[in-house]
């Protein structure tokens, strides 16, 4: 390959990748042409995007944008196929994972297509853990889930003495009503 055609090449994965910051690398080795393409069309259907990548160029564009994986990292043992789209690490890796364990295309993919690893925000990550992140939807709503339990317990404690008395003085305006009551009906 040329020094001009790597270079192009090159640029073309610094714009791929520059603006993408979760990944899961993969190895697809020994599928057939029609199951490799229909693993691209599910995924592509789920906003994921597969690129299989010479390991050396891959390496160069990724050191340009940020993302540092050494030489002699496991993810550069044989080929390499990035995984990327969808709106989180999270939901990438669930996504991924769902499609290799769906009971009609585990047996075609089985010791066929390998996840090697993940990378999140810039950051290697295990798979395993990339499946547990959370989505962006999750953490925003534990992290409002966490604000808002202590707001709503003041605001318990606050109205719950409030209640307590408006009930008791319900209660004595009833005592009062029914005691006026008999002695209306006897005068």
């Amino acid at each position: 390959m040329s020094k001009a055609i790597k270079q192009m090449q090159m640029d073309a994965l610094k714009i791929t990748f520059g603006s993408v910051q979760d990944f899961v690398l993969l190895s697809i080795t020994g599928l057939t042409a029609q199951q490799e393409n229909g693993l691209r069309h599910t995924l592509r259907k789920k906003k994921v995007r597969l690129l299989q990548v010479k390991n050396s160029l891959a390496r160069l564009a990724l050191d340009d944008v940020g993302v540092k994986i050494g030489k002699d990292s496991p993810y550069w043992v044989g080929s390499t196929t990035f995984a990327w789209g969808t709106s989180s690490a999270g939901s990438l890796a669930r996504t991924i994972e769902e499609q290799l364990k769906n009971q009609k295309t585990a047996a075609q993919y089985k010791d066929k297509v390998k996840v090697k690893g993940g990378i999140a925000e810039g950051q290697l990550v295990p798979f395993d853990l990339m499946v547990k992140m959370p989505t962006r939807e999750e953490a925003l709503a534990s992290v409002l889930g966490a604000i808002l339990g202590p707001a709503s317990q003041v605001a318990g404690c606050l109205t719950g003495p409030a209640a307590q008395v408006a009930s008791q003085i319900k209660t004595i305006s009833e005592k009062k009503e029914e005691e006026a009551a008999p002695v209306a009906a006897t005068a």
